[in-house]
């Protein structure tokens, strides 16, 4: 639909009628035309201001937009937090010319902070003052993020993992990404994704997530700037490389089976718990998110609980852990529920979401403008959840403390005006607010008297296109608000809506023009205070249209073509035709020519192949017509195929081809393939014979004996090949003698009797004759006999019988036929059927290597009397009694197999303390020979297990009695039990260890004599000969003395503890003497875990020797070392969830020389030795007298109190190892124990807090060394360590020990 509007002499733009046409609205909506009439009065409307939240760029000047209309122009004024903003005081203030609008200068100097605040603008004239929103300033900031010290992340393969990113709070908050140092986005998937928080959350790891790389970074779009988190290193540990020694509680079926990951359900990461609750505003976005961990990775879905997704407005995010639904509205509120699921099971949340609102508008105030005395209403209807209070303000005034109005009347969200005069003009306020926001809308009453005025200009020509609408305009104002009618010629009648549209601004509408429409309008309004009229003109013209179209063609490259487009137009019109190429301009080419309606192509390229649009202009409407051209190549194509195939010079074994081509299709023939039917052997089955140039049409081909051929030719050119020829005739070739033997010949026997000869037999082609058979021979390998030999028909096999058992023979076999034989036959060695061996191993051994491990060694059969192919050698072992319970009971026997001919072998995984018997059996291809002389062989004793539990009941305020069950496995005579204790004060140190023996068949025991509302700590393991086993530890509190402890409660048992959340092993340090070393590390994660330690020599290619550390103390002593080598150490933990730390390297020391001076007989020494006597004696004084001086020094008590049960004094069975602690441990000792000195939840300990290394407090590598070469005086214990145990290291006390023993 196309209007043209024809004024006689000037013409009137669509933009300014567009305008005029809004001008004049309905009943009580009345906008003022102040740019068409003048002297008319208009109170302020705001027509443009800053946003309510308007966040300003502190390194831009600020800007605070407030622009307003009225009559006569406004005045604008500002306040800041409530109070009269003088901007004159201000020189970096200043209002833009005629306009409300603050420019405040802070580029050069002044700062954006202090411009921070609300601000209003006020517009105001004769008639009322309009106010803005509150908008509230406020510079935009992107602080940086706090330097931290990120260590790295070490964690086991599956497990799941969260990196925080926690960015800087910024204005307005960050978009956060996480990118490596190639600022390359991490890639994420279902496993690894980003939450709505920013952390990065894996549902389990793999290898390569490991990386030192994964940084978080933070966009503050406003400021343009980024801010980078420091990066976090992660490594992802693998449990696929086993150790060389197999524990002992792997089953054969695991023996090479150790899964590195345990499989498992999901778990929720984030939200935590079964239920949260989600709040969200209408018409924002609600998101919800729900990430889970498990392996296999879990997936995501979500339900709503008590109704369907909204189709159209819910989408799904970050691989469905993000549920989005946009233009939420108070029906969305409800339960969501997402699960994640795996094969393994899954987990559900529910996420109860309540939809707010802030306040919208139902019917916003309109500005009206009425007469004097009439009456009319302005309405302010809002909504919101909850429902937003109504307040009403008139000039930027609250109504209460307005001027009386006796025109106006407020009835809740509508005022009411009734005989208003021109005193009751004002601008009015409504504010709708709750507390999620607010309203804020203007809408004057403005009082005028103004007669009928027609805006439209007049006699206005209109041209319309027939059958199409038109549309006569006639603006107008007035008030009170005119009537308008419309009349057709000079004596018309009104027209009726039966046949026109009548639009409230006073258009008229003819719907369907036609040729009788055309004449003369006349426009009148009215109202009380007069009347005027105007006069349009309308013509109706007849449509362009195109009798002739271009029609599509199609043409081959290099030609012409002709398109035609003929028109047929009003007129009175003007038309233009215009010719397209695909939409656009026709090319700048000379090869295109336009020739009034035709279109001229000549010599068409590929580039031409297009549609071609003609489009027929006039000043009132527009047709086009479209056709496409298609540009064509010659044709190309496969040849066709060759014919009169003729067979010429036949010959036994040749014969020559010829054929003519077919049509090349425009393509040069490159090929002929030539190919071959043998209609004797596979009839129907073309094979291919050869290929020639496609320049060649005769050909000679090679023939076999005893085949029917005939031929066919198929020709290929550069667009494929072409279908083949017809057969040529039949050509039968005469029978020869057989070319080739059968191929992979082979003997061997099925039964300890025989031969079993097997071949390949030939084809039909290469039997080149009738009759083909094999001639099948064989004699033995080492013997002296002659061949014997077989014909047997066209079959694959033949067996011998009666052969010796496992004889080497020499096999062929031959091919004949009617005409002769082939070639001599290739020879092939082979074996007649092997039996069970004879002879069971001899001279069976066993090696007791240790409680769990023995070696095996026998003496190997004689090779005659396998009867076979040696396989190997089987151990079969059982345990038939047990030591400890002297009954006997059938265990199942375990098998091992030592694949070819050796003479030892190891048996792991042996139980100790046990009675176990094996034998030994040779195996071949046929089985298990007899079983050699039953061995019996006792493994020793080993340590225990720990105690199946350990339970502390009926606590009273000095007693608390102690009840256990032995271990599940003693591995031996149970000797004894050892309980050690020690109180915990309310700063939580470690009192004095208390360590007692108990008899082994005891199973309870009740301590006395304990201090009441107590807390202990029980340390509690079994002992055989063999040593210690793993302890078991508890804590209980005596119960409180009513009488003296009202009202104070004792602390639960296991209070403010804290695991680490990856269990890990750090801090190993090795110090070395000549043949022995100590190591030492620190472990942080959960209790009872076993430890080994393993040594190798540094550069050799030896595999890792293993020592099983006894208990779990975090210390041990190698032995057994060569003097002057180094040697690389690490340290493990056992069991599934075992992980290895990092490797540290050390040195031993240098043998000392066969012949030693005596040192006591040195003078150096023996002067050394009274200094260091007159020495002591001093420091022995000054003690004695600080003593009488201060009173009593409770060093032994202080010391007590903060020791470690790790790091007590050693204990040997007939009393107590001597303390050994130099002159600075002492000092330290007398320390009090600061409260904010305990340990980090991290489980780190400070340098400072222990800085001492194992060498200050021996001699070097030359330290001193207890039996087991533990380091004598060991000052370390980073970490909570289970109580000392006979034999080991004794320790300084440390009170970073005292504090960790709780952590």
């Amino acid at each position: 639909m196309q209007l043209k509007i024809m004024p006689p002499k000037k013409s009137l733009s669509v933009c300014r009628a567009s305008l005029i046409l809004f001008l004049c609205q309905v009943m009580n909506a009345l906008e003022v035309p102040l740019d068409q009439l003048e002297n008319l009065v208009q109170p302020p409307t705001i027509i443009h201001q800053s946003p309510k939240d308007y966040i300003i760029d502190p390194r831009e000047n600020i800007e605070i937009q407030c622009e307003a209309k009225g009559k006569p122009p406004p005045s604008f004024s500002w306040t800041r937090n409530g109070t009269h903003f003088d901007i004159d005081k201000d020189p970096l203030v200043k209002m833009l010319p005629n306009s409300g609008t603050l420019v405040i200068s802070i580029t050069i100097e002044g700062k954006a902070e202090a411009y921070e605040g609300v601000y209003q603008c006020t517009a105001r004239n004769e008639r009322g003052a309009a106010i803005s929103n509150n908008i509230v300033i406020r510079p935009s900031r992107s602080p940086l993020w706090t330097k931290e010290k990120l260590e790295q992340i070490t964690i086991l393969k599956g497990q799941s993992l969260v990196l925080p990113c926690r960015p800087p709070l910024g204005l307005p908050p960050p978009i956060i990404f996480w990118m490596d140092n190639s600022f390359q986005r991490l890639p994420q998937s279902e496993r690894v994704s980003q939450g709505l928080n920013g952390d990065l959350y894996f549902s389990n790891v793999l290898p390569e997530d490991t990386r030192e790389d994964y940084i978080c970074y933070a966009r503050f779009n406003h400021t343009q700037t980024i801010q980078q988190k420091q990066p976090i290193s992660v490594k992802v540990h693998s449990m696929d490389e086993l150790n060389d020694t197999i524990t002992a509680n792997l089953s054969d079926s695991e023996f090479y089976g150790a899964k590195s990951y345990i499989e498992r359900p999901p778990k929720l990461l984030t939200p935590e718990g079964q239920t949260s609750h989600k709040e969200e505003l209408r018409e924002n976005v609600l998101s919800l998110e729900c990430i889970a961990e498990g392996l296999p990775t879990p997936s995501i879905n979500w339900t709503k609980v008590d109704g369907e997704l909204p189709v159209n407005r819910t989408f799904y995010k970050n691989f469905k852990k993000t549920l989005n639904i946009i233009h939420v509205s108070e029906a969305d509120s409800g339960k969501y529920k997402c699960t994640a699921r795996n094969s393994l099971g899954f987990v559900e949340h529910t996420i109860s979401v309540t939809v707010k609102a802030a306040p919208y508008w139902i019917t916003a105030p309109r500005n009206l403008v009425l007469s004097p005395g009439e009456d009319g209403t302005l309405i302010c209807r809002a909504n919101g959840n909850p429902k937003p209070s109504i307040s009403w303000l008139t000039n930027g005034v609250p109504i209460e403390m307005a001027p009386d109005d006796p025109s106006r009347k407020i009835d809740g969200d509508t005022i009411l005006f009734s005989d208003v005069q021109e005193s009751s003009s004002a601008v009015y306020q409504c504010n709708a607010s709750n507390e999620y926001g607010y309203l804020l809308a203007n809408a004057f009453v403005n009082v005028l008297a103004e007669p009928p005025r027609i805006l439209t200009e007049a006699n206005l020509r209109y041209q319309v296109i027939s059958d199409r609408p038109a549309m006569l305009d006639c603006a107008f104002f007035g008030s009170p608000i005119p009537t308008i009618e419309w009349f057709k010629g000079t004596k018309g009648s009104v027209l009726q809506e039966d046949t026109y549209v009548f639009h409230d601004n006073g258009t008229l509408e003819i719907p369907v023009a036609q040729k009788d429409s055309a004449g003369t309008y006349t426009c009148v309004v009215r109202n009380k205070l007069g009347m005027a009229k105007n006069d349009v003109h309308l013509e109706i013209k007849d449509p362009t249209r195109i009798i002739k179209q271009p029609e599509y063609k199609v043409v081959q490259r290099g030609g012409k073509v002709s398109f035609e487009c003929t028109v047929k137009h009003d007129p009175t019109l003007i038309t233009t035709l215009t010719w397209l190429k695909d939409n656009g301009e026709l090319p700048n080419d000379g090869r295109f020519s336009v020739d009034n309606d035709h279109l001229l192509i000549m010599n068409i390229s590929d580039e031409d192949d297009a549609t071609y649009t003609c489009v027929a202009n006039t000043s009132l409407d527009m047709v086009s017509a479209s056709a496409m051209l298609r540009v064509v190549a010659p044709v190309y194509d496969r040849p066709n195929p060759p014919f009169d195939l003729e067979l010429t010079s036949l010959l036994e074994r040749s014969v020559q081809l010829s054929w003519i081509p077919g049509d090349e299709n425009n393509s040069p023939i490159t090929d002929f393939i030539i190919e071959y039917e043998d209609a004797l052997h596979e009839p129907g089955i073309w094979h291919y014979q050869t290929d020639v140039p496609g320049t060649q049409t005769t050909v000679e081909l090679k023939l076999s004996p005893y085949v029917k051929y005939s031929f066919r030719v198929i020709a290929v050119n550069s667009i494929g090949r072409s279908l083949p020829s017809e057969a040529s005739e039949y050509y039968m070739t005469k029978a020869a003698e057989p070319e080739e033997n059968p191929t992979a010949v082979e003997g061997i026997g099925s039964e300890p009797d025989n031969l079993v000869i097997t071949w390949q037999p030939l084809k039909g082609f290469d039997s080149n004759g009738p009759g083909l058979q094999y001639k099948v021979s064989w004699r033995q390998k080492d013997g002296d006999d002659e061949w014997t030999s077989v014909v047997v028909a066209n079959v694959s096999k033949y067996i011998v019988s009666g052969t010796p058992t496992f004889v080497p023979y020499l096999v062929k076999v031959q091919a004949l036929n009617d005409v002769g034989f082939a070639p001599e036959p290739m020879i092939i060695i082979g074996h007649s059927g092997e039996d069970l061996p004879m002879v069971a191993p001899s001279n069976v051994h066993v090696n007791v290597v240790n409680s769990t491990l023995a070696e095996v060694h026998w003496e190997p059969v004689p090779p005659k009397s396998v009867r076979g192919h040696l396989k190997g050698y089987r151990i079969y072992y059982w345990k038939v009694k047990n030591s400890s319970k002297r009954n006997r009971r059938h265990v199942e026997k375990k098998i091992l197999t030592f694949s070819g001919n050796k003479t030892h072998g190891m048996l792991p995984g042996l139980e100790p303390f046990s009675h176990y018997t094996l034998n030994v059996r040779v195996v071949n291809g046929k089985g298990e020979g007899p079983a050699s002389v039953d061995q019996v062989f006792n493994t020793p004793e080993g340590v225990p297990s720990a105690p199946l539990f350990l339970k502390i009941v009926n606590p009273t305020l000095d007693s608390l009695t102690l009840e256990w069950d032995p271990p599940s496995h003693p591995n031996g005579i149970l000797t004894a039990y050892t309980l050690k204790f020690q109180p915990i004060n309310s700063t939580h140190e470690l009192g004095p260890l208390v360590d007692l023996k108990i008899a082994a068949n005891m199973t309870s025991l009740v301590l006395r004599n304990l201090s009441y509302s107590t807390r202990y700590k029980f340390y509690f393991y079994a002992q055989t000969s063999a040593g210690s086993g793993s302890q078991i530890t508890e804590e209980a509190v005596t119960t409180v003395d009513e009488g003296k402890m009202a009202g104070v409660h004792p602390p639960a048992v296991g209070a403010d503890k804290v695991r680490p959340v990856n269990p890990r092993i750090r801090n190993v340090t090795a110090v070395a003497a000549e043949t022995y070393a100590n190591i030492s590390w620190e472990y942080e994660g959960p209790d009872h875990v076993h430890f080994y330690v393993e040594h190798v020599i540094a550069g050799s290619k030896e595999e890792w020797r293993k020592e099983i550390v006894n208990g779990s103390q975090s210390f041990f002593g190698l032995k057994g070392l060569l003097p002057g080598t180094a040697y690389r150490v690490r340290v493990g933990a056992e069991g599934d969830s075992g992980f290895v730390s990092s490797e540290d390297m050390f040195h031993t020391g240098p043998a000392m020389a066969s012949r030693q001076v005596d040192i006591a007989t040195q003078g150096w020494f023996i002067g050394l030795m009274c200094a260091v006597a007159l020495l002591i004696l001093i420091l022995l004084i000054v003690c004695f007298i600080r003593r009488n001086k201060g009173g009593k020094y409770p060093v032994k008590e202080k010391e007590d109190a903060h020791a470690d049960p790790e790091i007590q004094p050693m204990k040997e069975d007939d009393g107590t190892f001597g303390e050994y602690r130099s002159l600075e441990s002492d000092a330290e000792d007398h320390k009090p124990l600061k409260k904010g000195s305990r340990t980090p939840s991290d489980r780190t300990v400070k340098k400072e807090d222990s800085d001492d290394s194992l060498v200050d407090y021996g001699e070097g590598v030359n330290g001193q060394f207890n039996e087991d070469g533990s380091f004598i005086g060991q000052y370390s214990g980073k970490k909570e360590k289970e109580p000392a145990e006979g034999n080991e290291s004794s320790e300084a006390p440390s009170p970073v020990n005292a504090m960790n023993s709780f952590v």
